[in-house]
């Protein structure tokens, strides 16, 4: 028998939110009724941790699932069982109670068997709350709906890694549940092309939404331009429009009263007439929300962008002759996948047909012509040049959405200092258009860090590394554009440490003596990082230099940037 500290084995419960957060936001919208997560939970004992899934009973490390760490940890105290006793009836569960074929969603999942672990170590229940989930879902009157969708998922076993069941004797990993079937990775492989299949398809709905709205918005415009001062004039065209906001909000609030049960007509209807009304009125509610948000977020960015439009390149390249010499470099180099990648970019690029003809396996061809050395240099920046004109295109977020995972673009231009001079010019280029949409803008500002060469990047640092980069460089293309892109960047948000450490590169940039209109951008860039960060910046200028007033005289617009900047000094 193992022998048992005095003070036993501590037992700790792990609670995970499976929704990320999503379910305590959108919960009471789409149920009626608000739950404050999904949850999943695993027994930690003796160094393990203990979950079932539709795997079966299966360990891993501490927090060593793809679920990461635990949204919370409750300790439930200490146990006095041997580690081996443990061991044997965790064993006889996985074999009998909780094979993998016993498992089910809402009455058999992995909260019963931590609650029944928790009970056999330490005598008491896990929390309540979590065991009730289930019950408070299928209780909804979307329900229903939740549980054919929910029950389709766990029937494929992807929610988390068949992690194996094993004990501590030296010997290889033993299966204590069924064997994993042959078609196990196909069927893994299958639901993840229909996961992405269906983000495809959202991202292509929001994008009509979007046109949609744009399109509604220059009717309204054009409305009020055609209107007359008086009765019926502007003023009160307005008005009746902010009526008829009222009216939308009344119905979208009634809607959510009749998936929160309200209404007694829908108490005579068919169960599921009702699931569809309340999918219905759950669509009609989001879809008036996000584009109420969405209308005032473009209007706003709409005037910002009147005052300060990008600096973009529209005709520093031909896309059909780049695209032409791509082809021309990679012929009889791709396979069948990146030959059906390269056909979707001809769709997208030369036949203007919109970001729904690239597939989802289009940002791996990306990746192989920017990271695949074996490939002529000329390549990369053929490949550059094609995107960065489809990233002038009102659809290219689309396009950078895929790169969430693998990051090849941010990647490659990490690196831009070890890239060839044409490289360079390429990228710069690219990242420089990508302002000319707010959506793609603000992914160059997204600060989620991940791994690259042993550096923690993110898309904000390399967009940084790229501008200082350009616009310190000797060659006179790549100095203008990296003008351009710190400009652009000085139009929008950045936080104060992305602030100093551009002005820093302006400061240098001062010194070689510019042109008047890289000398105008790079002034109106450092009036905006004296406003972002207004201690540092200005001291920065003043112990550095060179002095602002040096270059007053060159034009109008610089000597009004200039004031600026010596407005904020002391």
């Amino acid at each position: 028998m193992d022998d048992v500290p005095a003070e036993g084995h501590p037992v700790r419960l792990h609670i995970y939110d499976l929704s990320g957060g999503q379910a305590a936001i959108f919960s009471s919208i789409l149920l009626g009724h608000h739950i404050d997560g999904v949850w999943h939970t695993a027994i930690v004992v003796y160094g393990k941790e203990y979950y079932f899934g539709s795997g079966g009973v299966q360990d891993a490390t501490p927090g060593g699932t793809v679920l990461g760490n635990p949204l919370k940890t409750l300790d439930l105290g200490n146990t006095f069982i041997p580690r081996q006793t443990f061991l044997d009836y965790i064993t006889e569960l996985s074999e009998s109670t909780y094979k993998a074929s016993t498992y089910d969603l809402f009455h058999h999942n992995c909260n019963n068997f931590s609650n029944e672990l928790a009970q056999f170590l330490v005598g008491q229940e896990i929390p309540k709350y979590i065991l009730d989930l289930p019950h408070e879902v299928l209780n909804t009157s979307f329900g229903p709906v939740v549980q054919a969708l929910l029950a389709q998922v766990a029937a494929t076993g992807h929610s988390i890694p068949n992690f194996r069941l094993q004990q501590d004797t030296g010997l290889p990993s033993i299966s204590r549940d069924r064997e994993e079937s042959p078609d196990f990775a196909k069927l893994n492989s299958e639901v993840e092309e229909a996961r992405l299949e269906s983000q495809r398809l959202t991202e292509r709905h929001k994008r009509i939404q979007e046109k949609l709205a744009r399109r509604e918005r220059k009717e309204r415009k054009k409305k009020r331009r055609e209107s007359v001062s008086g009765p019926g004039g502007p003023a009160q065209q307005e008005e009746e429009e902010e009526v008829v906001g009222g009216g939308d909000r009344r119905r979208s609030l009634m809607a959510d009263t009749e998936v929160n049960g309200g209404g007694g007509r829908a108490d005579t209807e068919s169960p599921a007439r009702e699931v569809r009304k309340d999918k219905d009125s759950v669509v009609s509610v989001l879809e008036e929300q996000e584009r109420r948000e969405r209308e005032e977020r473009r209007e706003r960015e709409e005037e910002k962008r009147l005052r300060d439009p990008p600096i973009v390149f529209r005709d520093a390249c031909d896309v059909r002759v780049d695209f032409d010499k791509l082809v021309g470099l990679i012929d009889g180099q791709l396979n069948p996948e990146e030959q059906q990648s390269l056909e979707e970019l001809h769709l997208y690029m030369l036949e203007d047909e919109g970001s729904w003809a690239l597939g989802d396996g289009f940002l791996n061809f990306i990746g192989r012509l920017l990271h695949d050395k074996s490939l002529p240099a000329e390549v990369r920046v053929h490949t550059l040049h094609v995107l960065a004109v489809a990233a002038l295109k009102d659809d290219s977020i689309l396009l950078l959405h895929q790169d969430r995972r693998e990051h090849v673009l941010m990647n490659y231009a990490f690196d831009v200092d070890r890239l060839s001079l044409e490289e360079q010019q390429a990228l710069a280029l690219f990242v420089c258009n990508l302002f000319e949409n707010l959506s793609s803008s603000e992914w160059l500002l997204y600060i989620s860090e991940w791994q690259y060469c042993n550096n923690n990047i993110s898309n904000i640092r390399v967009t940084t590394k790229v501008a200082v980069n350009a616009l310190l460089a000797e060659d006179p293309v790549l100095k203008d554009r990296g003008s351009a892109i710190i400009h652009n960047l000085a139009c929008k948000e950045v936080f104060d440490d992305v602030a100093v450490e551009l002005a820093m590169a302006l400061l240098q940039f001062f010194n070689s003596n510019p042109g008047e209109e890289q000398l105008f951008r790079a002034m109106k860039a450092l009036a905006r990082f004296c406003q972002v960060a207004p201690t540092d910046v200005p001291q920065l200028v003043q112990m550095i230099g060179p002095e602002p007033s040096k270059f007053k005289g060159t034009s109008k617009r610089i000597d009004e940037q200039i004031q600026l900047v010596q407005s904020k000094l002391r």
